[in-house]
This record gives structure tokens, sequence and C-alpha cells, in this order.
């Protein structure tokens, strides 16, 4: 007996909107993964400690913070597809601010356009995640959103090899600085315009609040089946107001871990690499080559996470990658050699399911709430914003090894939501 497919449901094959929703996911993570490499590079240019060049992240994921609530109310009065329009306009819009006002040499300018680029990635974000989970089977929503994050793993390792360029340019002359961030970001926003544009000619199925009710088994289907009550079944929807939810409260605060201790780890690994009590310690212009290759580590664990899928529970499969995370940041921490290098990309390896798998089991029977409840995920990815600053400040009194402590206390609470946190009460 073949398999049910994941993109078939009540007889339609949503596969050719799913594949147009997971191409979205490279814009966000060619930008993720652009911004992640240029705290070093800053720290170089304009001579910043770890921790001022961390606001690169606050302003990037605080603009998530302040645009996902926002962005949820628009994506529920217009529907997806306006949402997603909206998020690739403003993304487009912040890169080539940002390359037209570079001459300027600002970093407080540039942070400005971060707060662009970020409220566009926020409201992206908010649509397209919630998107995948709909396109198909409820049960088989945490392996869609995880394939479809995959896309965004791959785009992760684009984003440090466009750093490059940048990387190239060590220019300390004044006006030139940042001179060398302008073709790349120009070249960033007009494809992402050009995006926009095609997605406002693409027809994509309307999943409105009535499709998100039966297709959850809040109401009676046509054919007269009876409302779903086990809160184990992957079609069961809750009646409780949306803050009523435990499962969906703790979701909220494993996704704001989550993104926190991502951000600090993906944001230091260049200097933990290039710092000069490492053994073995590497020249600062290989640092984007060694942010890609933690990345593409990172966009395998999602490939494989999502296979891994069709055979272990998504929950089973969150507890053990957490608990690996928890066990291997002490050793990245010990200063080891060649022992925490490889340690600190086996931390990439492990983090990489972690965020879709959340999204999807956070947002699990919350029906017409569904695009509330995402706004509200998308909104924790503002702890990105809080963290690195202090990683940093830890990194720049301990070192930067000791840094790597930091994150473990949230890694800790993420195992703990995939145990016990995720379960639905009715």
């Amino acid at each position: 007996m073949s398999k049910k497919s994941i993109f078939i449901k009540d007889g339609v094959n949503y596969a050719t909107p799913f594949m147009a929703i997971s191409a979205l996911f490279l814009t966000w993570g060619i930008a993720h993964g652009l911004l992640d490499t240029l705290d070093k590079n800053f720290q170089e240019l304009l001579h910043l400690k770890k921790w001022q060049s961390s606001f690169i992240q606050v302003s990037l994921y605080g603009a998530y913070f302040c645009m996902a609530i926002p962005a949820g109310l628009y994506t529920k009065k217009y529907g997806y597809k306006k949402g997603i329009i909206l998020g690739l306009s403003l993304f487009g819009i912040g890169a080539l601010l940002a390359a037209g006002t570079a001459p300027l040499q600002s970093f407080i300018l540039f942070l400005f356009c971060l707060l662009v680029i970020g409220a566009g990635l926020a409201t992206l974000e908010t649509g397209a995640n919630p998107y995948t989970t709909k396109l198909g089977p409820p049960e088989s929503a945490e392996r869609r959103i995880n394939i479809a994050q995959s896309f965004n793993g791959f785009a992760w390792v684009v984003g440090p090899l466009i750093a490059i360029s940048i990387y190239g340019n060590r220019s300390h002359v004044e006006g030139e600085k940042m001179i060398s961030i302008i073709l790349p970001f120009a070249i960033i926003g007009l494809a992402v315009l050009a995006i926009a544009f095609v997605f406002s000619r693409l027809k994509l199925p309307k999943i409105d609040e009535e499709d998100l009710i039966h297709a959850h088994g809040a109401a009676p289907t046509p054919g007269g089946d009876m409302e779903i009550s086990d809160p184990s079944h992957p079609s069961y929807i809750s009646k409780k107001p949306l803050w009523k939810n435990k499962h969906f409260k703790l979701g909220v605060a494993s996704q704001a871990c989550y993104v926190a201790a991502q951000t600090g780890v993906f944001s230091y690994l260049i200097n933990f690499v290039t710092d000069h009590d490492m053994h073995p310690r590497f020249d600062v212009q290989y640092g984007p080559y060694f942010l890609s290759l933690g990345f593409f580590l990172f966009m395998m664990g999602r490939f494989s996470g999502s296979a891994l899928m069709r055979y272990f529970k998504p929950t089973n499969l969150l507890a053990c990658y957490a608990l690996m995370v928890c066990v291997l940041l002490p050793v990245v921490s010990l200063k080891l050699g060649w022992i925490s290098f490889v340690a600190l990309y086996g931390v990439f390896f492990f983090m990489s399911i972690m965020f879709p798998t959340i999204f999807a089991l956070a947002i699990r029977s919350l029906g017409t709430h569904t695009k509330q409840g995402a706004s509200f995920l998308v909104m924790s990815v503002g702890g990105g914003a809080v963290f690195p600053p202090l990683m940093g400040y830890v990194s720049d009194i301990y070192g930067m090894a000791a840094g790597f402590f930091v994150p473990i206390p949230l890694f800790a609470f993420i195992a703990y939501y995939a145990i016990e946190g995720y379960k639905i009460k009715p």
C-alpha cells in the first residue's frame, strides 16, 4: 500500500504552490546568512567590540518583534498572498536603502536599513511558515515546514559566500569603509522586488478561516463526520482562547529561546575560529567560508531531519537534537583544539530542525487562531535581538570560548518542550 502524500488534502494536490512558497525561504535565508557574517567585518573596520557589532542582530530581530503582530493582522485581513508580497516589498526596499546610504559611512543608518529589512522578513515569515503547514494533511505539517525550511538552509550557505566580496574590501580609508556593501545589497534588493512582482501574478490557493475550521476538525464535514475530541489526533482543534493553550505559550517561549541561541552561535562562529586564544586559529578573511560550512551542515541537518521524520516522531527527534546541543556546547567552551572546533559544527547540525518543528508543534490545533498564533511565534524571533549582546559581553570579558556556555539553558528548555511542553491539553 502506497504512503499517503504529504501534499494531497481532500483530493487537492498542493505540491506546486508548496514549491512556490518554498522558493521564498531562499530569500530570507540569504539575508540572514549574509548579515550573520558581517559582525566580525564591522568589528575590524569600525573598531567595534563584540557586543556593539551584535546590534546588527538587535536591529534585524528587533524588527521581527515590532512587526510580527501588525504583519499577522495584515495577513489575517488580506490573506497569505498579499502578506507575502508586502514582506518581499519591504525586504527589497530595505536592501536598496542600505546600498544607497552606504557611502555615508554611518553604522547607525545601516542599522535603520536593517530594521526595514527585518520588517519585511518578519512579514514574510508570518505568512509563509504557517501557509506551508496548511498545504496538505495536518498530520504531516512538521515534515512540510521542515522541507520548506531546508531551502532556507541552502540559502544560509550562499549568504556568507556573498559576504566574501564585502570581506575582500579591507580599506580603512574614510569614505570607503562600507563601499563594498553597495553591490551585493543592490542586487539582492532588485532581485527581491522582482520576486514580489512574480508572486503578484501567481495564483495561490486561498485558505480562509472556514477552510481552517474544516481542515482541522473544528466543525463537522459536509458528510456528517463527528467533531474530533481527542487532543492527540492531528486534526483536533482547541476550543480555548489562544493564550489559554499551554502548548502554544510554551512554544512561543521555546521559539524565543531557540532563535536567541541560534543567533548567538551563528553570529560568533567567525569570532571563535579567528580568536587569538584558539588553536587552531584562522585568518579573518577566511571567516565567511567557515560560516558557510556551518550553514551547509545546518542545511544537511534539515534535509536529513525531514527524511527521519518519516520514521521518528518529530517531538522525539527534537528532544534528541536539543540534548545533543546541550552536550556539545560545553565541549566547544573548553577549548579542546580540533575537538571543540568539530563540536561547534555539530551544534550547527543539531540546531537544524528546531525552528520549523517548534513552529509546527506550537500552531497545531489552533484552527482560526492559526494566523494570530503564527504572528506571535514570529514575534518571538525577537529573542535574537536580546541574546547576542549578552553573549558578546560575556565573550568580551571571559573570552570567546566561554561565551558558548551561555546558550545551554535555552537549549535545555527546548528539550523540555519536546518531551512534555508540546502536549495539547483539552
